[in-house]
């Protein structure tokens, strides 16, 4: 928690001007949206647009901060994160004042959102979560605070952005900013050093908090309380799998972790294929003796082989996007005459 004469310095109220000390750039304060660890994050006005502006008497938490959202512009392709606007300093009654201004991300948080409109689009949310997280390890950060009240659901499409960025870390350090129920370390399942792993398990908490809203106390501790609460709600049991392997640290990054959950949604939409699978398997061991002699006999047809492999692999991948865009077209329909009701 923000510290009383820090969050009284940085309290201004609405209707202030801010005034920077170097840019001189001019922000009217509208409101306060929230306060953490290192500062107070206003809606503020800056000409036409609204903008999120966060202050702090704490100028290397600001710094650290700002080369945090500096990386983000740098991963292309990637949306987690808000856009910077500016940094500067502002001379008040109460001494100078550190801020940065960004870009302000409008939407209910993500479990209002599903509480809102049903838990259709949950998996496709947590897909997009999983690809800008992987995005943001592969540049060497791990976001450390990540939680529910910090995810953001924009629209009209549905996506997930984050609204605040103080726990992110550099790999291999200590996590500087944590909410205990989505902490490994508080669970009893590992360490509060930065690496993707502590991300991933605070994914998997998450999606445990999609059917736990409220979520609930630690008692035991350990895997076997959070597999225990996993298995009292039947949404929760199709995502077992993928839930606890996050939970034990077992994803090496979080493409891993999104491909498993992708192939759990594919195989729940297409349940014959789990018959298909195990008819191919056994017709496959039956025949495997013949092929391999076949194959033997004539050293012409491995080539063909790899060719016929990689153009079914090549399907396989257009098949797969083919899915996820009919799943997110279907979703959207459905989003669409949900608002119309």
């Amino acid at each position: 928690m923000m510290n009383h004469s820090l969050k009284s310095r940085c309290r201004v109220a609405p209707g202030t001007v801010i005034t920077g000390k170097w840019h001189s750039n001019k922000y009217t304060i509208l409101k306060e949206l929230g306060y953490g660890a290192n500062g107070i994050v206003y809606l503020a006005k800056f000409k036409n647009t609204q903008v999120a502006l966060k202050m702090s008497d704490n100028g290397m938490s600001i710094t650290s901060e700002v080369n945090v959202l500096r990386s983000f512009a740098k991963v292309q392709g990637s949306t987690l994160g808000p856009s910077l606007l500016d940094v500067d300093d502002w001379k008040s009654n109460q001494g100078q004042i550190s801020f940065y201004a960004m870009e302000y991300i409008q939407g209910p948080d993500l479990l209002t959102f599903i509480q809102n409109t049903g838990k259709a689009w949950t998996t496709v949310l947590f897909l997009q979560l999983l690809n800008d997280l992987n995005k943001l390890h592969e540049n060497g950060w791990v976001f450390g605070d990540l939680k529910p009240e910090n995810l953001i659901v924009t629209g009209p499409t549905p996506r997930i952005r984050c609204i605040d960025v103080g726990g992110t870390t550099l790999k291999g350090r200590a996590i500087k900013e944590f909410t205990e129920f989505y902490d490994r370390g508080y669970w009893g399942l590992g360490t509060r050093k930065a690496d993707p792993a502590y991300d991933l398990f605070a994914v998997a908490m998450i999606m445990i908090n999609t059917a736990y809203p409220k979520r609930f106390n630690k008692t035991t501790g350990g895997i076997s309380q959070l597999r225990e609460a996993i298995r009292k709600q039947k949404e929760l049991l199709p995502l077992e799998r993928v839930i606890v392997k996050a939970l034990q640290g077992q994803y090496s990054n979080a493409l891993h972790m999104r491909t498993e959950l992708l192939t759990l949604v594919i195989d729940k939409k297409t349940p014959e294929s789990h018959t298909k699978a195990a008819v191919t398997n056994t017709n496959t061991n039956t025949n495997s003796t013949m092929q391999k002699q076949k194959i033997n006999q004539a050293g012409t047809q491995q080539p063909k082989s790899r060719q016929n492999y990689r153009r079914k692999k090549k399907k396989s991948r257009w098949m797969e996007t083919i899915i996820i865009t009919i799943f997110l077209a279907l979703l959207y329909l459905l989003y669409i005459f949900q608002k119309l009701l």
